[in-house]
């Protein structure tokens, strides 16, 4: 199995998410697509967590590290 991309799992967690609203599957497919949703999840969620470790050890090198709450600020939305 082809090893998972943060960026690619996105977009097939997205693709996955547009599929079910449509509503047009048969259960047995809505729930395989599910299932496959649910694992993407959990992958994207880890890998967040370790991205977020990183920045915290890198912080801790720079000094004191104090955690703030992630905010993007007005025109940085990428949508």
């Amino acid at each position: 199995m082809k090893e998972k991309n943060f960026e690619e799992a996105l977009q097939r967690l997205e693709k996955i998410v547009e599929e079910l609203e449509k509503g047009d599957l048969s259960l047995t497919e809505s729930l395989k697509l599910f299932e496959e949703g649910i694992s993407l999840s959990r992958f994207l969620r880890e890998e967040l967590d370790k991205a977020e470790k990183k920045i915290e050890i890198l912080m801790k090198k720079e000094g004191e590290i104090k955690k703030e709450p992630f905010q993007i600020k007005k025109g940085e939305n990428k949508d």
